[in-house]
């Protein structure tokens, strides 16, 4: 793959296990001249940046914004009219909650030149690790995924919606109002008893998966000392994981062979 040298590249970063990201993005990742980057993005990713490429940090934590959205893509424009290999590190993929849309449209907006590399979202990511299959013909034979922090920090979502029958719902950023999200759920006709898990850190070795019910399932992750990063999981799908889950019982220290590869490739 040739890389153009004057672009802004919007770069997944995946869900967190290095392993997960793309050949592609390493490639590019490997001969940034800037990288502006998120919180989410592991610390083996970023150890594939070269140490001559300056490094912008962006990330946005509850409560805690380095940068508001308006300024990274005021940033970004920036850079790209300087020239050179600008990558945008996003954790998950950046057209899924990542705000990349919003990012890419200031780019083109100013004309310049850019490309997207897709990555896999953290929903994808905690199904497969978590022993959670987000459709399955026998429980889902749907997906929604929404987000549980609206813009201006309500909670508004369209809950008829999300209490069909036979379907998998993940909320991105909804732990801060988890009691209310299962509240709303329950007043607006989903069984109490409906199987519900929520995921921390996915596919990373500090994994963890707290289940329950909708009912019970604010009261556990109290218990548990739950915090971000995390999705929630609802639908009976979750309750696979009993049975499903490989990766908790199959944690080792693993070389990051593919990754080593393409930085030695590219050195």
């Amino acid at each position: 793959m040739d890389i153009d040298k004057n672009c802004v590249y919007l770069v997944g970063a995946g869900p967190g296990d290095p392993d997960l990201l793309t050949l592609k993005a390493a490639r590019i990742i490997v001969v940034a001249e800037v990288v502006v980057y998120d919180h989410l993005v592991g610390n083996d990713v970023l150890a594939l940046i070269p140490p001559r490429a300056r490094r912008i940090y962006v990330g946005k934590e509850a409560g805690n914004h380095t940068l508001s959205q308006e300024k990274i893509s005021r940033l970004l424009v920036e850079l790209g009219r300087k020239g050179g290999v600008v990558v945008r590190l996003k954790g998950g993929d950046p057209y899924i909650f990542g705000r990349g849309g919003e990012e890419i449209a200031a780019l083109a907006e100013e004309g310049l030149n850019f490309q997207v590399v897709p990555g896999i979202t953290a929903a994808s990511g905690m199904a497969a690790y978590a022993g959670i299959p987000l459709t399955h013909r026998d429980h889902a034979q749907s997906c929604l995924f929404v987000t549980g922090h609206l813009k201006d920090g309500s909670i508004d979502l369209d809950w008829d919606a999300l209490v069909r029958p036979r379907q998998t719902v993940v909320i991105y950023m909804g732990i801060g109002g988890l009691e209310e999200i299962c509240r709303q759920l329950m007043a607006h006709g989903l069984p109490a008893a409906t199987p519900a898990a929520v995921i921390c850190n996915a596919t990373l070795s500090n994994q963890r998966v707290v289940r329950g019910d909708v009912d019970t399932l604010t009261r556990r992750c109290r218990e548990a000392g739950v915090a971000p990063p995390a999705l929630i999981v609802i639908g009976s799908v979750a309750a696979l994981a009993d049975s499903l889950d490989w990766f908790s019982s199959q944690q080792m220290p693993r070389e990051k062979y593919a990754l080593k590869m393409v930085a030695s490739g590219n050195s």
